[in-house]
Formats: structure tokens, sequence, C-alpha cells
């Protein structure tokens, strides 16, 4: 009787200097992989990495991805490599998502990716007129879209920003707050000068709201005008209503984009109408017009976000059942 031929795959490492940011401190990179494949062996001789068992192709193709990723000037850690083996487990290649760049921050730091759901998304903003990128908190959804008006504005496509969000009172009361309109609404607008500050720095991000090429305003501003020639980026659309929708999306004028994020489990617009659900049915078919869907695997904060977000997931799934 003849034995099972086990499946054996080798990653080279070019360079042994990459060795030690590839393995982790303590080997702990490597004790991720070894979690996530518990059918296959690996083991580590010098530059060699040699994977047996039923996975052993994948995980070798994987080292040689984390190559690359170092290679480019990033480091790893337990997060980024977990991410990495989600990514092969999907057929994604690894060093095309973790190494694309976005733009560069003030403070000389390179905005990536960091999930191929974001991939997706900064692809499809990209070569879009309109994108909507629609998830849960902690998924980059605002971050990721200023970032690109940010490098739209840099790269001269643009000539201007538009940053808007609805104002809508969310157990306070607008009436009861001090100050004018703005002050009263720049609470509901502080995430995006909060990622705006930190792409462009705060003075430059002030003076160029100051000139008039970056503007922040409530969706109600909105109303009545053709943004030509603009980044506009609408934030937390969940809380439109179908009309304010409506309104936004027809106010995209020539050599504009427009980006436009919500999470649809968090709505907050009176009567629970919101102009963010069936807009995808409404709009299918249009060109220029893309639709990403994040979920709790593209979530880049803190492990426990996406712990809640798949507790309520539970939760109401378990209602749904009743």
């Amino acid at each position: 009787m003849s034995t099972p031929t086990v499946a054996v795959a080798e990653c080279i490492v070019p360079n042994n200097h990459l060795m030690p940011g590839l393995l982790g401190n303590r080997d702990e990179h490597l004790r991720v992989i070894e979690q996530a494949f518990p059918n296959s062996t690996i083991s580590v001789q010098g530059n060699k990495i040699t994977a047996a068992g039923p996975d052993a192709v994948r995980i070798a193709r994987l080292f040689d991805e984390l190559v690359l990723v170092l290679q480019s000037g990033q480091r790893l850690n337990t997060i980024k490599v977990g991410r990495t083996v989600e990514m092969m487990r999907d057929d994604v290649s690894p060093s095309e998502v973790l190494n694309a760049e976005v733009v560069k921050s003030k403070m000389g730091q390179t905005i990536r990716p960091n999930t191929a759901g974001q991939k997706r998304y900064c692809d499809a903003i990209a070569r879009s007129t309109i994108t909507f990128g629609i998830g849960p908190a902690g998924t980059g959804k605002s971050y990721l879209a200023v970032a690109m008006a940010v490098q739209a504005l840099q790269s001269r496509q643009v000539s201007r920003i538009i940053l808007t969000r609805p104002a809508v009172e969310a157990g306070e009361r607008l009436g009861f707050l001090p100050g004018d309109l703005m002050a009263k609404v720049d609470p509901y607008l502080r995430p995006l000068y909060d990622a705006l500050f930190d792409l462009q720095g705060g003075e430059t991000a002030q003076r160029n709201i100051e000139r008039g090429v970056i503007e922040v305003a409530p969706l109600a501003f909105m109303r009545g005008r053709t943004l030509n020639d603009a980044y506009i980026i609408l934030d937390e659309a969940q809380n439109t209503s179908p009309e304010q929708m409506k309104m936004f999306l027809t106010r995209v004028g020539f050599g504009s984009k427009a980006v436009v994020t919500g999470d649809i489990t968090q709505v907050d617009v009176p009567g629970g109408r919101s102009g963010l659900s069936g807009i995808e049915q409404i709009l299918d078919g249009v060109e220029g017009i893309s639709f990403v869907h994040l979920t709790k695997r593209d979530v880049v904060r803190h492990k426990i976000v996406a712990d809640i977000i798949d507790a309520y997931e539970r939760a109401e799934e378990a209602k749904s059942a009743r």
C-alpha cells in the first residue's frame, strides 16, 4: 500500500536581514501563520522556510508576499500578518493591497489600504464618478475618502474639496447648543476635520479652509448649488432622507467626483427613512457609480471593535430567527 504524498513548498528569503521582521519577535508572526494553518507544518532553516501539508503552497506564497511587503519598507505586526492570511484565503495578493499608496500625510506617513476591502474601495473611488462606501464603524470609509480627496487636490485633478454630512440630532437639541449655525453643526463635522488635519497638517488645512480650497459644511448648504471641478464627500449618509440624498447626488458637476459613506445599521434620521436604504437598487445600472460594501473584516481599529460588531450581528440574527 503506497504512502500518500505530502505537498511540500518552499520560500527562499533573499536577504537574511529580513528574517527577524518576517518571523517577528520570538517568532510571533510565525505562530500566527501556524495557528491559521493547523493541518500543515512550517520549518525554518537559515533563510529557507519549508511548509508541508495541504496548505503548503499557499503558506509558501504567503511568506513570499510578506517578503515583498518588507522590501517596500513596511514593518509587520501580528495584526497585519493576520490580515494577510485572510487575503490569501480569498486569493487576494497581500503585497498588492498593502503596497498600494493613497497619499503621504503631512508627517510623511504613507496612507495605504489595510485590507482587501479597503483596496477595492480606493480602486472604485479612482475609477468612478460617484462611489458609495457602505460598512460598519472603523472600516476607514471616511478617512480613506478624505485621503483620496487630498491626493486629488495635490495632483490638481480637482481645484477644491467639499466635505459635508447631515446634522442630525441624536439625543441633544441643536437649539440648546451655544453659537451660530456653524458652531452648532461643528461637532457633526469634527470627524472630517480630524481626518483633514491629520493628512494636511493643522496650518495647511486651516489655510485651505480660509481660502475656500476646502469647504466643510452641513448638507443643507448644498441645496441649489452645482459643484464643478470638486471632490465632494458626503459622510454619515445613512442619516440623510431620500429627498436629501437625491438633492446631493444631483449637485455633482463637470470635472467632479463624489464619495458617499455610511453605515446602514446606525440610522438616526427621524422616522428611519434613510436615503441610503435601497439606493443601490435605485441606481442599479447607472454608469459611473460604484458600490463597495465593507465588513467587520475591514475594521482597522482595536480588535474589540470587530468583536462588538460581530456580537451585534449575532443578536440581530437571533432576533430575526424568533
